[in-house]
């Protein structure tokens, strides 16, 4: 079962984050978020604090299937679950990129 975890852990937390951060957005464009914060916007500072954390998120989790204390014995499974922790690495920073360059409302 632990091994499951392991595979599916990656893009369970990007799942996590891609919710997260678009809710966040909406809820920043209907409650129309004003401020300012080291001259940039509340709105824009709170979507790319988001986006930094979501991207760590993912990096300890790689980093984590890396560590000799976390790695499966089956190489298998070590090759898959590292596969999907790059994976949802590349996914946290492909989907929620958007959320850095555009508009936020």
């Amino acid at each position: 079962m632990i091994d499951l975890v392991r595979i599916l852990i990656a893009p369970l937390v990007w799942l996590a984050a891609f919710s997260a951060v678009y809710g966040l957005h909406g809820l920043i464009c209907g409650v129309e978020l004003s401020g300012m914060v080291f001259g940039v916007s509340l709105a824009r500072a709170l979507l790319v604090l988001a986006y930094g954390f979501a991207v760590l998120v993912q990096i300890a989790l790689v980093w984590a299937l890396y560590d000799r204390r976390f790695a499966s014995p089956s190489r298998f499974v070590r090759f898959v679950s590292r596969a999907t922790g790059w994976t949802g690495l590349v996914a946290t920073i492909w989907s929620l990129f958007p959320v850095v360059l555009t508009t936020y409302c």
